[in-house]
């Protein structure tokens, strides 16, 4: 019969002690070394806060001035579009020449559309040698000059001009207006530049373009090379004599 009385817990603590004293083992050893007095720890110094970087704010950019302002504004008779084409500050994109003001009367038989004054243009439209070339044209077809309407794209020789840009700006809508005030029985567009003013897609062949229609009106056109390009070169005259005669079937 187990007569013994179970320890308590300091029982149990003591005895364990005693055993491992009677063992030769009165201390406590670990591989790790623990320090008892700690240096008192410094604090980290506070992180300086850099201000935020202020993002540039965009500029807005600046809207265009649409080419010839306020439509409603626009002249409706031919001669104060003369006067508003040298006058409009929007027209004027500017360089070293002159103005040059269309010449001719309304109804013409023919209107030449070119896509700037020549350089030499001081005050007449087509004064230089391209303009000379256009006449001796117009004598071998038998047309009266005074039945000609003679306009430009541009109101002032522009080298280089960015085409593209112009008709986005709203030149073609200039455009177009002053086919209608002029009212002529055909156009003679010389240059491809100008052709995307009728709404023309580039990459298409210029002959697709035969008309250009307007608020209910139609104009019938013929899309020419440049006349640099036919003062150029003599077969190219040729050629477009013969487009000519096709277009009109050999009359005025």
């Amino acid at each position: 019969m187990d007569t013994r009385f179970p320890l308590t817990l300091a029982q149990q603590i003591a005895a364990a002690q005693d055993w491992w004293r009677e063992a030769g083992v009165d201390h406590d050893f670990a591989d790790a070394t623990e320090v008892w007095l700690r240096e008192p720890e410094e604090e980290a110094p506070d992180t300086p806060v850099r201000p935020p970087i202020a993002m540039p704010v965009a500029e807005p950019v600046a809207k265009r001035p649409v080419i010839g302002g306020d439509q409603a504004q626009w002249p409706q008779t031919l001669e104060a579009f003369a006067e508003w084409w040298l006058a409009e500050p929007s027209l004027d994109i500017g360089g070293a020449r002159p103005r040059i003001a269309p010449r001719g009367a309304a109804g013409a038989s023919l209107m030449v559309l070119v896509p700037e004054p020549e350089a030499e243009d001081a005050e007449t439209l087509l004064s230089g040698a391209r303009g000379r070339l256009l006449s001796s044209f117009l004598r071998a077809a038998g047309i009266d000059p005074a039945e000609v309407y003679l306009a430009s794209a541009l109101a002032r020789h522009t080298p280089a001009a960015d085409w593209p840009a112009l008709k986005a700006d709203g030149l073609g809508a200039v455009t177009l207006h002053h086919i209608a005030l002029a009212k002529p029985r055909r156009v003679i567009a010389f240059g491809r530049d100008i052709l995307p003013l009728f709404g023309h897609d580039p990459a298409q062949n210029p002959a697709f373009l035969r008309n250009i229609n307007h608020q209910g009106a139609s104009f019938p056109l013929l899309a020419e090379r440049s006349l640099d390009f036919l003062l150029a070169r003599p077969n190219a005259r040729a050629g477009f004599w013969q487009r000519w005669l096709d277009w009109t079937d050999g009359s005025n």
